[in-house]
């Protein structure tokens, strides 16, 4: 065993001559396992609200989209596009219409985005694990035209889940200016009934401005032939979703953009980034000032120790390596409350898990969820394990050369 090593093993567990470096040593730590524990839960936490997020927009947002680059429209019949729905590796080809419209719902009204999608929308997202309501996911039959609202779009109309009376749909007409006399007459309209369900996928994005309708009648509401805002794709299962994307990218060119889940709400999840970085560079200042009394235990075991390393500099030892038996000393000290962190943060998340110990909100059910989500990464555990051993290491790096300089000269 290295000896310095080996010697500071010894002084970490031995008594010392004054008991008050015991219970600095143990105040050391316990202030590192408590920071390296918080660390550990805060970025589950984190990782467990960006896995609820994902869950929502899987609900609603295609495993590929496809849109233009040289306009907000396309034709879906272009070779190029038509070629993408022949590839093995696509389960689902989709073109969807989205569009600003006007909604009126007896005396309110309100622009919002209508989708246009096909039948089988159902097939390309996970739209039934969103709806509510005791109706069923239909866009059109023979006898009318349905709208699915989101639930914040449904309050803001006042409709109700179940509306009776229709939704009236204003678009503006390509051909003609608004005209200030006769502003109606710059409008086509159609209706939308409801099929007795909503979605909501708890973003505000969707939720407060989006309603569901079939292409059919946003294509004719636009007076649109084969165009489409975008095409949206489901690959099987085994397909590789980067590889994928990057091969339809490379058939189509720099005139289409080819985005997945992540590109598709990559403000959301940009801003997710952030705030997990943030945390992490505050908690790694917590931590900081934590190892401040590493610094202060060490000092004192030099001192302590004082009669040690002269003898052990008669025998020959230099300085360096009387210097590496504190250095590890601190080290050893940050790695005990690396470990006991940890192991403490992962058991906690663990209960948090399976149990649900720590609550949303007061107990009501108001939330979208009732208790705090959590999804640990071996990514992060390392991260805090290798985070608490380098502050351990430099806080300690300096007081050790100094201490050793001026008592062992």
């Amino acid at each position: 065993m290295n000896l310095p090593f080996y010697i500071a093993w010894r002084y970490l567990f031995s008594k010392k001559s004054h008991n008050a470096i015991n219970i600095i040593s143990g105040i050391s730590v316990c202030g590192i396992s408590l920071a390296t524990l918080a660390m550990v839960c805060t970025l589950s936490v984190i990782n467990g609200f960006q896995e609820m997020v994902e869950q929502f927009f899987t609900a609603f947002d295609p495993e590929l989209k496809i849109t233009s680059t040289k306009g907000k429209k396309f034709a879906i019949t272009d070779a190029q596009i038509q070629s993408i729905k022949s590839m093995p590796e696509v389960e689902v080809f989709m073109g969807t219409l989205e569009k600003q419209v006007m909604l009126q719902y007896k005396e309110r009204q309100m622009t919002a985005v209508i989708k246009g999608v096909e039948d089988n929308f159902e097939q390309l997202t996970a739209i039934d694990s969103i709806l509510y309501g005791t109706g069923q996911f239909i866009l059109h039959d023979e006898v009318a035209d349905y709208g699915i609202p989101g639930a914040e779009l449904m309050t803001i109309l006042g409709t109700g889940v179940e509306f009776i009376d229709p939704i009236r749909v204003y678009a503006p007409r390509r051909d003609r200016t608004i005209n200030a006399a006769n502003p109606a007459n710059s409008f086509t309209t159609g209706r939308l009934f409801s099929p007795g369900v909503i979605f909501a996928v708890n973003q505000q994005e969707y939720d407060a401005n989006y309603i569901l309708a079939s292409l059919a009648f946003v294509r004719k509401l636009f007076n649109y032939q084969d165009e489409v805002t975008a095409v949206e794709l489901r690959l099987h299962p085994q397909a590789n979703t980067a590889q994928v994307q990057k091969r339809i990218q490379e058939k189509l060119g720099n005139n289409f953009k080819v985005m997945n889940r992540y590109e598709q709400q990559e403000d959301v999840f940009r801003i997710m980034k952030v705030e997990k970085l943030v945390s992490y560079l505050f908690l790694t200042f917590i931590l900081l000032i934590a190892s401040f009394n590493i610094m202060g235990s060490i000092s004192m075991l030099v001192i302590d120790k004082k009669d040690d390393a002269m003898t052990l500099r008669n025998l020959g030892a230099s300085n360096r390596l009387i210097g590496r038996i504190f250095l590890f000393e601190g080290w050893l000290i940050s790695a005990a409350g690396a470990v006991t962190g940890i192991i403490a943060g992962l058991a906690l998340c663990l209960l948090q898990q399976h149990f649900g110990i720590i609550k949303l909100g007061n107990g009501e059910n108001t939330f979208v969820i009732d208790t705090y989500p959590v999804s640990v990464e071996t990514a992060d555990v390392i991260l805090v394990a290798a985070t608490v051993l380098a502050i351990g290491f430099l806080a300690i790096r300096y007081p050790v050369r100094y201490f050793c300089r001026r008592l062992l000269p």
